[in-house]
């Protein structure tokens, strides 16, 4: 790191934000890490006291969310670099998922990452510098079934940052959508969330789905590490990527969804290009 720089992650209890979150200390930067329960706020500040610091948070709870970011600016002067990292994975047919399961997957991938974006673009601006790592996915490129509303939280997080990036650029403010394929954290397992409700008719796809996921839990290629080194390198770069997609599975699959687009889109541009009026056609 050339300069160090306060880091302000949440979901540093595990995975990726525990992994970054120690490569920026051992880089000599400092962080405050947003945890859900009391008791992990002391493991993680005796990562490196002093330069590690805990605070209690639900990025549900905007009040708490916009406190903590009061807090670290109080203390430490300053957030170089935020990363809104906490997350989690529903799985389930759109049909089975309830209202508050649903609500609660946009809350938590979607919802908390604007508003704690929105508190800390106050101070990024005065400084003229910063930068915001929104953690997506493969999955915020490339639909999947029984994973339908993950999907859609992401989604939704791809086109924020798209947004967020061309109306920052000129500030100092610089943007970069995380998109992990599958990595080895606990996200295929304590991290995943199944629905209360399972309709038969959808049992042949979202037994499959659920198979699929404990299978590779715990032996997923992606290294949470390495990918902590490059979004570090990435903070360090004068133009970073937009879009930085990690591990080879999310290549091949990404990849595979731009063959399809651009032959799906190829196969109706005519039919397409003909719903204009009638002058702009000839144009």
């Amino acid at each position: 790191m050339k300069t160090p720089q306060h880091w302000f992650i949440t979901g540093v209890s595990g995975g990726l934000g525990r992994a970054l979150a120690i490569e920026v200390l051992s880089k000599g930067g400092t962080v405050t890490g947003i945890l859900r329960k009391e008791e992990q706020i002391p493991a993680f500040e005796a990562l490196k006291p002093g330069s590690a610091f805990g605070l209690l948070g639900d990025v549900r709870d905007k009040s708490a969310m916009e406190k903590a970011v009061a807090k670290t600016i109080e203390n430490v002067g300053r957030i170089d670099v935020l990363v809104n990292n906490a997350g989690y994975g529903l799985i389930g047919a759109v049909e089975e998922l309830s209202e508050s399961e649903i609500r609660d997957q946009m809350e938590v991938n979607f919802f908390g990452a604007l508003f704690l974006t929105q508190f800390v673009l106050p101070q990024m601006r005065q400084q003229g510098s910063g930068h915001i790592f929104n953690i997506s996915s493969i999955a915020g490129l490339n639909g999947a079934a029984s994973l339908a509303l993950y999907n859609a939280s992401k989604f939704a997080l791809e086109g924020f940052s798209e947004g967020l990036m061309l109306e920052t650029r000129n500030l100092g403010i610089k943007v970069t959508i995380v998109e992990p394929g599958p990595f080895r954290t606990d996200w295929a397992g304590g991290g995943l969330i199944h629905s209360a409700k399972r309709l038969e008719a959808y049992l042949p796809i979202t037994v499959l789905t659920r198979e699929r996921l404990a299978r590779v839990n715990g032996n997923q290629p992606g290294d949470p590490v390495r990918a902590a080194q490059l979004m570090i390198e990435v903070t360090e770069m004068e133009n970073p990527p937009l879009r930085l997609l990690l591990g080879k599975p999310g290549y091949q699959v990404v990849e595979a969804k731009i063959e399809r687009l651009s032959s799906e889109f190829a196969a109706w541009k005519e039919k397409g290009l003909a719903t204009d009026f009638p002058e702009n056609q000839e144009k």
